[in-house]
C-alpha cells in the first residue's frame, strides 16, 4: 500500500536577464541612447530637429539609473524606409553589438512608417534584450503586449505614409496638368528657377548648349563633343570636369532647350521602395509648347533631331573616331569606308581609306572599288567645293527661289486648322455616343457600330493631320539646312586651296567611290558633284 507524498514547489528567482544573461541585480546601469528624426530640411523642421536632441540629451542624463550614449539623428530623411537612414542604420548596429540596453524615441511614426521594417527591426533588438520605448504612444517592446501594439501603431503610420505620398502625387500630377514645369536645376545646363518659378535662362550656360548643337550640326559626332568640352575645361552639367557621350546626347535630345516639355516621363512606382521607372505609357503625359523661353530655335533642334536620326540608320560606322568616319560610302554594297594601316612598322607605313566588305573572309576580293589614301580624299573634297564656289552667286539665287517655296505653308496650315476642327467636332461626338450609352438602353450592335464608324472618322483625321505636320517638319528641315549651307559657302572668299577640316564636317553629307573609280560628293544642301579620280 503506497502512502502519498505531499508535492512540494519552491520558485527560485530569476537572477539573469534571459535577454541580456546580464546579472539583474548586478547594480550595472542601463546603457540608453535617443533617436531623433525630421523628414525635411525646411527651417521650421532643423528647429524640431535640435529640439528633439537636446530633449533627449537632458532627459536620458538626468536619469541616474541610465547611462548615457549619445543621441543617434536622421535630418532631412524620410521614414518610408531605413535602408537611407545612416543615423538609424548606426544605432542598430551599435545596439545588436551590445552596446545599447535601451533606445527612447518620439513615436512609431518617428522610427518608421513602414511595418514590415518596424518589427523586424523591434524583434531583432528583443533577442539580444535590448528595449525600445515609443513615448507617444507608451510602448515598451519588452513588454507582452508591445508587439501587438506596435503592429497596430505602424500599420496606422504605415497608411498615414501612403496618404502624403498620394497627395504629393495628386499634387504634383495637377501642376503637370495645367503645366507648370520645374527643372533640376542644379544638374540642367542653361536654366535658373525665374522670380515667377519658371526657368529662366542663364547666358553663360546656354552659349554651351548653343556650342553643343552647333558641332553637332556641323558633323562633329558626340565623342569629339564630349572629348572638345573636355579639353576646354567646360564643366559639366553636374559640375564635373569628364564629359561622356550620354550628357551630350541627352542635352542634343531635350526637347526643354526650343522651350516645350514633356512632363511626367518618370513616375514613383510604390511608395514605400521610393522606385522610380520611366514611364511607358503607365500614366498620363502632358506635351507643353512654349512652355518657358527657349534657348534653342524649334527648327534647329528638329535639325538635330533629323541628324541624330540619319547617323543611327547609318549603324555604327558612324563612330567619329577620324573625321572621314561614317561619311565615304561604297557604291557596290552600299558600306561605309574604314581606315586599315598598310606596311605597319616599316619606313612604308600608311594609312589608307577601303571599303570594310573588300577582304571580309580569307582575303577573298569583294567590292571591287579603289581604295583612297586620306591626302587623295582632301583633294577630291577639295575640287567638289571649288565647284560650289565658282557658281556660288547663281547657286544662292536658285536657292532663295526654293526658300520661299518652302516658307510657304499657307495651304497645310489652312488644311491642318480644317483637320484640327474635325478631330476636335468628332471626339465630341463620341463622348457624347458614350454617355447615351450609359443613360439610355439601346442596341450594344448599334451602338458599337456607330462608336467604329465615329473612331475610324477621327482616326483617319488624324492620321492625316500627323501626315501633314511631318511633311511640314520635314521642309522645316530642309530650308534650315539650305540656309546654314548657303551661310557656310557664303564665309569664303575665293577657291579653297588647302583642306578645311570645318567646311568638311559643315557642307559634305557623304562621299560615294564608284568601281569607275569616280566619286559621288554629296553635299548637305542635297546638291550633287562628280568628281572624276584623275
Amino acid at each position: 500500500m503506497s502512502i502519498a507524498v505531499k508535492r512540494i514547489v519552491t520558485p527560485i528567482p530569476a537572477s539573469v536577464n534571459r535577454f541580456s544573461a546580464a546579472p539583474l541585480a548586478g547594480g550595472r546601469k542601463r546603457r540608453v541612447s535617443g533617436y531623433a528624426r525630421v523628414s525635411t530640411l525646411m527651417d521650421e523642421q532643423q528647429i524640431s530637429y535640435e529640439a528633439q536632441v537636446e530633449y533627449y540629451t537632458e532627459y536620458i542624463q538626468s536619469n541616474p539609473e541610465w547611462e548615457f550614449v549619445e543621441v543617434y539623428a536622421d535630418e532631412g530623411i524620410s521614414a518610408t524606409s531605413t535602408k537611407k537612414r545612416d543615423g538609424f542604420n548606426r544605432m542598430i548596429a551599435d545596439a545588436l553589438a551590445g552596446k545599447i540596453d535601451l533606445i527612447i524615441t518620439k513615436s512609431v511614426s518617428r522610427f518608421a512608417r513602414n511595418t514590415v521594417d518596424t518589427l523586424t527591426t523591434v524583434r531583432n533588438l528583443k533577442e539580444k534584450g535590448v528595449e525600445v520605448y515609443f513615448e507617444k504612444e507608451n510602448i515598451h517592446t519588452l513588454d507582452s503586449k508591445g508587439e501587438l501594439l506596435i503592429t497596430i501603431m505602424s500599420s496606422l503610420a504605415q497608411d498615414e505614409s501612403r496618404n502624403i505620398s498620394e497627395n504629393t502625387t495628386w499634387g504634383k500630377r495637377k501642376q503637370i496638368a495645367d503645366g507648370k514645369i520645374s527643372l533640376p536645376y542644379a544638374h540642367f545646363l542653361g536654366y535658373e528657377k525665374g522670380e515667377n518659378g519658371l526657368p529662366k535662362i542663364v547666358e553663360a550656360e546656354a552659349k554651351i548648349v548653343r556650342l553643343i548643337y552647333s558641332l553637332y550640326l556641323q558633323g562633329k559626332t558626340h565623342n569629339i563633343i564630349a572629348r572638345y568640352l573636355t579639353e576646354k575645361c567646360i564643366p559639366t552639367p553636374a559640375g564635373k570636369q569628364k564629359w561622356s557621350i550620354s550628357t551630350v546626347m541627352s542635352i542634343l535630345q531635350n526637347e526643354k532647350y526650343k522651350g516645350d516639355a514633356m512632363l511626367q516621363k518618370h513616375f514613383t512606382v510604390d511608395y514605400l521602395t521610393k522606385r522610380v521607372k520611366r514611364n511607358e505609357g503607365e500614366v498620363q503625359q502632358f506635351y507643353v509648347e512654349n512652355s518657358h523661353p527657349p534657348i534653342i530655335e524649334p527648327e534647329t533642334f528638329n535639325l538635330v533631331q533629323a541628324e541624330i536620326q540619319r547617323r543611327r540608320n547609318n549603324g555604327k560606322a558612324h563612330t567619329g573616331l577620324h573625321v572621314f568616319s561614317g561619311k565615304i560610302i561604297c557604291g557596290e554594297c552600299g558600306g561605309f569606308y574604314g581606315s586599315k594601316v598598310w606596311h605597319s612598322g616599316t619606313k612604308y607605313k600608311r594609312t589608307v581609306w577601303q571599303c570594310n566588305e573588300k577582304y571580309k573572309s580569307k582575303g577573298k576580293c569583294g567590292c571591287q572599288t579603289p581604295h583612297f589614301y586620306e591626302t587623295d580624299i582632301q583633294q577630291i573634297f577639295i575640287r567638289a567645293i571649288n565647284q560650289v564656289f565658282k557658281n556660288k552667286d547663281q547657286l544662292i539665287a536658285d536657292y532663295n527661289e526654293i526658300l520661299q517655296a518652302l516658307t510657304d505653308t499657307g495651304a497645310a496650315d489652312h488644311e491642318s486648322n480644317t483637320l484640327r476642327e474635325e478631330c476636335r467636332m468628332v471626339a465630341e461626338m463620341i463622348q457624347q455616343c458614350v454617355n447615351e450609352n450609359a443613360r439610355i438602353a439601346q442596341s450594344q450592335a448599334d451602338y458599337q457600330k456607330r462608336y467604329d464608324t465615329l473612331y475610324k472618322r477621327y482616326d483617319a483625321a488624324k492620321t492625316q493631320l500627323d501626315t501633314i505636320a511631318k511633311e511640314k517638319q520635314e521642309r522645316d528641315i530642309k530650308r534650315e539646312a539650305i540656309l546654314r549651307f548657303l551661310a557656310d559657302i557664303g564665309q569664303q572668299d575665293g577657291l579653297l586651296e588647302a583642306f578645311d577640316e570645318e567646311l568638311w564636317y559643315a557642307t559634305v553629307e557623304s562621299m560615294t567611290a564608284q568601281a569607275n573609280k569616280n566619286i559621288v560628293v554629296t553635299f548637305k544642301d542635297s546638291s550633287i558633284h562628280i568628281i572624276t579620280n584623275e
